[in-house]
């Protein structure tokens, strides 16, 4: 297999950056294809932070190709800031390692207030959207009146496509009572920054075509995770794209005929940021522990991560949905100070068993999750790179969750750190 999809397996924030940082040593082309600058990955190289939230892990690895497929909503001034960050920090940028299909749609500055303006009106019904625009930029992709990429080659027809967007934007903020939103300082801002991003612009399914007839091997970096998939996540507390690894056809233009290993990343617990359900939320001191030896803030929002136990039923469901291979396994580590650990095998619902998550809200939030217990093995694992140099218990606790989860693991990340990986299975082999 030439291609690998990494996608994440449960609310977002398994660890995706540093396994596809790890992963991208062997790749040529890393492929952003969904999402936006709402999801965000922290790399540790050499101790040094790198907090991406529009490029692709790649961008930090001389001599790679990194692209964003036409999947991602841009905001073009968080992507030049990004890449003003990056080469601050010696990362270098430029036409050369990064690609920017001339399909993908732009985030603009209405649909980052009409963002704030509608969770704010939500009160308690608010999904808790990261207020970055991402939801209304998707809503006029599909509504068919986005701006994208290749509009803002042509004066004339980016007039056009704005006059078109603000009828919809100024009618929907008339009714919410506010200023209508006017065009002509917008159209300057943007043919202003125009020539930084259209030099980027290219044909990614073209050039991800050829990648594939010269035998390159491609990374497909998913944002995010698969419960928050608009389809098969928890629904409506879910972000405004699909997450499952199937997009990365759509989402870059490269045909899903090609071979791919779908690589899941699972943390040794549950996390989720934002507003839903969480059967297996822990609001004590476990939960505690969990979030600040897991430093569970957001890279995006900085906001505080709900942590609970590891749900097996949620991972072994989104497994089967993104036709996972293989498992990559994140933040044991933090596990090494528990007495106990718990693991979700089963929920009860109205006094019935259930091995699934029912996709109606109400129900989700009624799961009574059911436990099997685990003794803590009170060990450093941290930076162990051998399976065989794991603590005993570790590893019980490792082969429990493989067997719920109906899915072998093919790593184990034990640190924050690059090299820090228990290699079981090769992806890219």
């Amino acid at each position: 297999m030439k291609n690998v999809i990494v996608v994440g397996t449960q609310w977002g924030d398994e660890g995706k950056g540093k396994i596809v940082d790890w992963l991208s040593s062997e790749a040529d082309v890393v492929v952003r294809f969904q999402g936006g600058h709402n999801a965000g990955h922290t790399l540790v190289i050499d101790r040094k932070i790198y907090k991406l939230r529009l490029l692709p892990s790649g961008t930090v690895r001389e001599g790679k190709i990194s692209i964003i497929g036409n999947g991602v909503v841009v905001d073009p001034w968080a992507l030049i800031d990004e890449i003003k960050e990056m080469k601050s920090k010696g990362v270098e940028v430029d036409e050369n390692n990064l690609i920017l299909s001339e399909a993908a749609n732009l985030i603009l500055p209405y649909h980052k207030e009409i963002d704030e303006i509608r969770e704010d009106a939500a009160g308690k019904a608010k999904i808790g959207t990261t207020r970055r625009g991402i939801g209304p930029a998707y809503e006029d992709k599909v509504g068919r009146r986005s701006i994208r990429v290749m509009d803002l080659a042509s004066e004339s027809n980016l007039d056009k496509r704005l006059e078109a967007a603000l009828i919809h934007h100024n009618a929907l903020r008339k009714g919410l009572k506010q200023k209508v939103f006017k065009k002509d300082k917008l159209k300057k801002d943007l043919l202003k920054i125009a020539p930084q991003i259209l030099k980027f612009s290219q044909p990614v399914w073209k050039r991800l075509n050829e990648y594939k007839s010269k035998g390159k091997k491609i990374l497909f970096e998913g944002a995010q995770g698969i419960l928050l998939d608009v389809d098969h996540g928890t629904y409506p507390f879910v972000t405004s794209s699909n997450t499952v690894a199937s997009t990365a056809a759509t989402g870059s233009g490269l045909g899903s005929n090609s071979e791919s290993y779908v690589l899941g990343i699972t943390k040794a617990y549950t996390t989720r940021v934002g507003e839903g359900p969480f059967p297996t939320e822990q609001k004590n001191k476990i939960g505690d522990l969990l979030g600040s030896r897991g430093k569970e803030f957001g890279t995006v929002t900085s906001r505080k991560r709900r942590c609970g136990w590891f749900d097996a039923v949620l991972v072994r469901q989104t497994i089967k949905i993104s036709g996972i291979n293989g498992i990559a396994l994140t933040k044991l580590d933090v596990l090494d100070e528990l007495d106990e650990i718990k693991m979700c095998t089963s929920y009860k619902l109205n006094g019935k068993k259930l091995d699934y998550l029912p996709a109606g809200a109400e129900d989700q939030f009624k799961i009574e999750p059911i436990y099997e217990t685990f003794p803590g093995w009170k060990e450093s694992t941290k930076g162990v790179r051998n399976i065989e140099n794991l603590p005993d218990k570790a590893k019980k606790y490792i082969y429990a969750l493989e067997d719920f989860i109906e899915a072998k693991i093919s790593s184990i990340s034990t640190s924050p750190e690059r090299e820090d990986t228990i290699l079981l299975e090769n992806p890219f082999s």
